[in-house]
């Protein structure tokens, strides 16, 4: 699968708490759904062991958004951030490494 560029809205991670997430997920194919989840535990060992950010590309319920952020952790619905804010997996469409 290749990669896809997105331009997005780059945001602070503290506006998150404030956006709107409809429930639909972003991705349809289900190898999309399975490199996400791969790529979300990936940018997680790095964020825990290496302080390392990543660029998260979601979707909220307006538009694209991008944000630079390290991901503590994730539950089976949620990516965590500092302060334990949170972005829905099935609005993410991609993380990108840099």
């Amino acid at each position: 699968m290749g990669t896809i560029y997105v331009h997005g809205e780059l945001i602070e991670k503290e506006e998150i708490p404030a956006l709107s997430f409809p429930a639909k997920d972003v991705l349809v194919a289900e190898e999309s759904i399975n490199e996400r989840s791969s790529k979300i535990r990936q940018a997680m060992r790095l964020g825990n062991s290496a302080k390392l950010k990543v660029k998260i590309v979601f979707e909220d319920n307006q538009s694209m958004k991008i944000v630079e952020t390290t991901i503590w952790g994730m539950t089976d619905k949620r990516v965590i951030l500092k302060k334990s804010i949170a972005i829905p997996i099935c609005r993410i469409h991609d993380i990108k490494f840099f």
